[in-house]
């Protein structure tokens, strides 16, 4: 199968101040953009590769693709001191409205997974993972990561609820034009969130395909909530009508009760 490099030129001058850096192969772009947060990075850099091979996802998860067979990217944000400590947790969901805007308008059928994963007709096709860096001197750094699966056949996917854009539509991804068409939406959203969180929040309840199901939430403690998914709060947290009545989860996972079958 062929699977083409990023184009340096096409993104080398891109709107936003985003300063893309492309890196062969590394261990985690996270890692690397975290590690350059620390030393004091400006804003606006992002660093992807061609092949990542130790990435984390959520609860520490391992998470590694083929070469060149999907979109590994990290961006790095500073957030005004000015915005509230309390808007942090909508910065994962921002990211996943970012996403899953981008691929609406190339034409998936995408859709957010509370927290923040999105889906392709209820398959996964893109993770994502943020993580807060202080760092001396300056205000905190959010590193803002996504893997999106452009390529990936079905044998490459790592879990069988996954999938990949290739997969979906049948035609061959510019990954370039990908990673270009998320870092517009993701400025857009960044915007949004630091400006108009309201509006932030209503349009991931647009995009939301949790809110409505069957669900079964297992928490970081061992808890293990099962109801029906009701709402998405102004905090970002998930809540879900169970037999001995509301219960809002702030962390976990979540896992949808439907899930499109393997055709």
């Amino acid at each position: 199968m062929r699977r083409p490099s990023l184009d340096h030129a096409r993104l080398s001058a891109l709107p936003g101040g985003w300063r893309v850096e492309i890196l062969d192969e590394t261990p985690s772009t996270n890692a690397v953009l975290a590690e350059r947060a620390r030393s004091g990075e400006a804003p606006g850099l992002v660093i992807t590769t061609e092949h990542q091979t130790a990435g984390r996802g959520r609860l520490d998860r391992g998470w590694t693709t083929p070469a060149r067979s999907a979109l590994t990217v990290s961006a790095l944000l500073r957030p005004a001191p000015s915005v509230p400590v309390e808007r942090w947790p909508w910065l994962p969901l921002m990211t996943g409205v970012a996403v899953a805007t981008a691929l609406r308008k190339e034409g998936y059928a995408a859709g957010l997974k509370w927290p923040n994963d999105v889906l392709i007709e209820g398959r996964k096709v893109c993770g994502i993972l943020i993580e807060r860096i202080e760092t001396a001197g300056a205000s905190p750094a959010a590193v803002v990561g996504f893997g999106i699966n452009t390529s990936l056949t079905r044998e490459e996917l790592p879990i069988e609820t996954a999938t990949s854009l290739e997969l979906e539509s049948g035609a061959p991804v510019d990954r370039t034009a990908m990673l270009i068409a998320v870092l517009a939406e993701l400025s857009a959203a960044y915007e949004i969130w630091e400006s108009d969180p309201a509006a932030l929040a209503r349009r991931y309840r647009e995009l939301s395909v949790t809110v409505g199901e069957q669900v079964r939430a297992e928490l970081p403690g061992g808890d293990v909530w099962e109801g029906v998914a009701t709402e998405i709060d102004d905090f970002g947290r998930l809540v879900i009508a169970t037999d001995e009545g509301p219960r809002v989860v702030g962390a976990g996972d979540v896992i949808h009760a439907r899930l499109r079958p393997r055709q």
